[in-house]
């Protein structure tokens, strides 16, 4: 668990320090890997084409999002009782505080709440698609796309099988 967790960490801190050539202020793509889109500050962000197409990173974070974290989040990062919606943190949260949270948990308990979110860092339909979630919920954050599945999206890079098959141990 703490290789899994040292793992991402390490991919956070690689990517908060690229240099990329594009000065704007704009969440949109800068820089373009293999299919894997990256902000002016070498975060991972979305890219959405003038058709409505989005990239496969962001199409895959849908369907992770729904399937491990809509359950306390609810539909489309909007919150629900059990959690807060994640459109709003994503607002102030940097990417290396998001994956800090994802892998390591957090309280929030005091005498008006008692917010406790747990650590997914050995929880690998998680951590190996994290960049991917985070991508779709900042999208959603930005109102880049709508609350609906994508229903156009690039092909799956070479790279994102490489590194699920990795990751997942598949490899």
């Amino acid at each position: 668990m703490a290789a899994l967790v040292t793992v991402f960490c390490w991919i956070a801190v690689c990517f908060s320090t690229f240099a990329l050539a594009d000065g704007s202020g704009d969440p949109a793509a800068v820089k373009n890997e293999d299919g894997k889109y990256f902000d002016k500050e070498g975060n991972p962000t979305y890219k959405v084409q003038s058709d409505g197409a989005v990239d496969w990173y962001t199409y895959s974070g849908f369907r992770r999002y729904n399937a491990e974290c809509l359950r306390c989040h609810g539909p489309d990062g909007l919150g629900s009782s059990y959690a807060p919606a994640l459109t709003d943190s994503l607002k102030t949260l940097s990417y290396n505080d998001f994956l800090s949270a994802v892998a390591g948990g957090k309280k929030a308990v005091n005498t008006a709440q008692n917010l406790v979110m747990p650590a997914l860092g050995a929880d690998k339909n998680v951590m190996c698609y994290i960049d991917d979630i985070y991508v779709y919920l900042r999208a959603r954050t930005n109102a880049a796309i709508g609350r609906e599945r994508p229903t156009k999206h690039e092909e799956k890079p070479q790279g994102a099988t490489k590194w699920e098959d990795s990751c997942m141990g598949n490899s």
